[in-house]
């Protein structure tokens, strides 16, 4: 069996090209999944607090951080991160 030393990012090792902003939204959104579950909220009230509808904060819950912006993300943190 042979290894590969990994980059430390899991999508440039899979030669995606725009590695570099899935890792950091993925980094980002795990944060924002950290505090989000240490509140231990409903989904509707993650909703009113983010400002996303319902089912946003579904994706966002399942980490599907694709699906925001890395700039939206950090808004959710930052917005998380003060109260």
């Amino acid at each position: 069996m042979t290894f590969e030393e990994s980059s430390g990012n899991v999508f440039t090792d899979l030669g995606l090209s725009n590695a570099d902003e899935l890792f950091t939204r993925g980094k980002i959104g795990i944060h924002v999944l950290r505090l989000l579950k240490q509140r231990n909220l409903k989904q509707w009230e993650i909703s009113e607090l983010l400002g996303i509808p319902q089912p946003e904060v579904s994706h966002l819950m399942k980490g599907e951080f694709q699906r925001f912006s890395e700039g939206k993300l950090l808004i959710f943190f930052k917005q998380l991160d003060v109260l």
